[in-house]
């Protein structure tokens, strides 16, 4: 079990402090889009600026499905799932954040393994919402069929009760949470890749909450371009979600072989701390991509943001 530690050798107080900056950047990169939703809201004379202080654009597309009836379908009920998958990824980052502010991890053994629990959950909610959004689209625009709202929340379902019983086989015995390597956040220990236990863990996991999700995402999006290319454009973004799978989550998979097939100590610790900033980019690339790239849930944060233009568009 991990216990709360000094920082290893290898890190100064300042590169630290950096890590900590970086994570708080982050988790508040969403603040340059809420001040142009603000700019646009703020001309129709009703701008609710307590909210946007508040909240990401993940919550307020989360807000907006709540509040908006014409978001409540069931595809933008998986975009909903990815919204609090991602909201989840943020929370987990400003705790690890401000626990590289502190320079050290405050809250001991069991909130280590809360947090690689916590962390580990949202993870792979977000990765599988993804491929679910993948396929939920896929069935909408490619088939005779819509997607109901029966299939839609037996999706979501089984993506959170999937990606929970994954993350709690840790706290089992498969596999094992610890710090990373700058020792103020917890994730899913690598270091231990001679074990048979880690090394079977891995690639079970990885090919049922990486390998299949990706496989799935690319797949559906690339037989939406062939049925809807000859008609024009495909009505989505088909190019992004694939992307963001493997260009964010992509380089963690890496690490985790490495740690697998051979000694990661060989990776200077400060590489290794590059996947986790990297994937920790997830929730904003899935917020420009869902939120701001589709315009009923652009058209539903408005609405949130300005009762009047909610009010008018109602009307109309």
């Amino acid at each position: 079990m991990a216990e709360s530690r000094a920082l290893p050798t290898g890190f100064g107080e300042l590169e630290v402090l950096a890590v900590g900056t970086v994570l708080l950047v982050e988790d508040c990169e969403l603040v340059e889009h809420r001040v142009y939703i603000s700019r646009l809201v703020v001309s129709e004379g009703q701008l609710a600026s307590w909210l946007l202080d508040e909240l990401h654009l993940n919550s307020l597309t989360i807000l907006s499905f709540c509040k908006t009836p014409e978001l409540r379908t069931p595809n933008h009920l998986l975009v909903l799932s990815l919204a609090l998958a991602d909201s989840g990824i943020s929370l987990n980052a400003l705790i690890a954040a401000t626990s590289s502010l502190l320079r050290r991890w405050p809250y001991g053994s069991e909130g280590c393994q809360a947090h690689g629990f916590q962390g580990f959950v949202t993870a792979l909610a977000s990765i599988c919402s993804s491929a679910a959004i993948a396929w939920g689209r896929y069935h909408h625009y490619c088939t005779r069929s819509r997607l109901d709202w029966n299939t839609a929340v037996s999706l979501v379902f089984f993506v959170w009760l999937s990606s929970t019983c994954w993350a709690a086989l840790p706290l089992l015995g498969w596999g094992h949470y610890d710090y990373e390597p700058l020792g103020t956040c917890c994730t899913l220990d690598y270091s231990r890749g001679d074990s048979r236990n880690f090394t079977s863990f891995l690639f079970t996991m990885a090919f049922f909450n990486f390998l299949l999700p990706v496989f799935i995402t690319v797949i559906s999006y690339r037989l939406m371009e062939q049925k809807l290319g000859k008609a024009g454009r495909p009505p989505v973004n088909t190019i992004l979600p694939a992307r963001t799978l493997l260009l964010c989550w992509g380089p963690y998979a890496l690490l985790y072989l490495y740690a697998a097939i051979a000694d990661v100590t060989s990776i200077p610790l400060k590489l290794q701390m590059v996947p986790a900033l990297i994937a920790k980019t997830v929730p904003t690339i899935n917020a420009i991509n869902y939120a701001l790239g589709s315009e009923m849930v652009h058209r539903g944060i408005w609405q949130c943001l300005s009762p009047q233009r909610r009010q008018r568009d109602r009307e109309q």
